[in-house]
């Protein structure tokens, strides 16, 4: 194993989450829920989304809460009023606690502060719809859309088993990379939508598979890719000015990650690692 396979191996480990923010981020899902829980009836809760799917980057920022609402209790009539209607509600009752609480287009972000090991919860009131389909509010649309978080982990689980447990990090990288790039692909679950469908078995070297990544997105950026699930919308929400720049913010970074491989293919791996880290700062410590 040469000086770049180690220095791939340092930045999975630096992007793997810690016991101590697993542990931060259970006592503050817990707090937010009893908050709500003291005003609101719930069904049920959980965390959700890239955290619970293991492919969130570094630090922790917009770990998905879902909170059910009782079908039963005084929330159910949210349902009828709407999608800002209930975002706007639940903005109040997380706003008496916490300081910087924003309506985001299907959640309240609960901001901690960039200095916090946890930068950010995005709070999701949802309904339950059937068992594992919960419709969430869309304030875009004004509509209520499905998803299956369940099925959306199960299917990164399975694509990570078919890679030799390698997909998992890999998709960590590449968030990492979009974040360092000041993240031109939005939502971040895009990332993993392509991922899905553009990493192929066998999953080669860790370098090798960026690069073919950044190349392929560039160009993946401009269409839609349907819900994995094929219960809600397509998960590309970007326009076409967004789509555009960030084809150009990965191409960019292609024409980096093609650079650091050269280095390596002609044995200058101490300059092929400072390429890298061009892409993924801090993220990606020195052997």
């Amino acid at each position: 194993m040469g000086y770049v396979d180690d220095a791939f191996l340092n930045l999975k480990g630096k992007l793997e989450i810690g016991t101590t923010e697993r542990a931060l981020a259970i006592r503050r899902h817990n707090e937010i829920r009893d908050h709500v829980n003291d005003s609101w009836d719930l069904a049920t809760h959980f965390l959700t989304g890239s955290y619970r799917r293991d492919t969130k980057t570094k630090p922790l920022k917009d770990v998905d809460i879902f909170l059910v609402i009782d079908p039963n209790g005084a929330q159910a009539q949210l349902r009828q009023a709407g999608p800002r209607a209930i975002l706007d509600k639940l903005s109040a009752v997380l706003g008496s606690k916490y300081d910087s609480v924003v309506i985001d287009r299907m959640a309240c972000t609960v901001n901690f502060g960039s200095g916090e090991e946890i930068v950010s919860f995005d709070v999701v009131p949802a309904f339950e719809r059937a068992p594992d389909e919960f419709e969430i509010p869309d304030t875009i649309t004004g509509s209520w859309i499905v998803t299956n978080p369940k099925c959306h982990h199960e299917m990164s689980t399975e694509k990570n088993k078919k890679c030799e447990e390698k997909y998992v990090p890999f998709v960590k990288m590449v968030k990492g990379i979009n974040r360092e790039l000041g993240e031109p692909v939005k939502p971040s679950f895009l990332i993993e939508v392509m991922a899905l469908d553009l990493v192929t078995e066998p999953f080669g070297r860790y370098q090798d598979e960026v690069r073919w990544f950044l190349a392929s997105a560039a160009e993946g950026v401009n269409v839609g890719w349907p819900d994995p699930a094929g219960l809600g919308p397509d998960v590309n929400t970007m326009n076409l000015s967004e789509r555009s720049k960030a084809a150009e913010s990965l191409g960019d970074a292609l024409k980096i990650a093609e650079r650091a491989i050269r280095l390596e293919d002609d044995g200058q791996e101490r300059a092929a690692v400072e390429e890298w880290r061009r892409l993924f700062s801090w993220r990606m410590p020195r052997p």
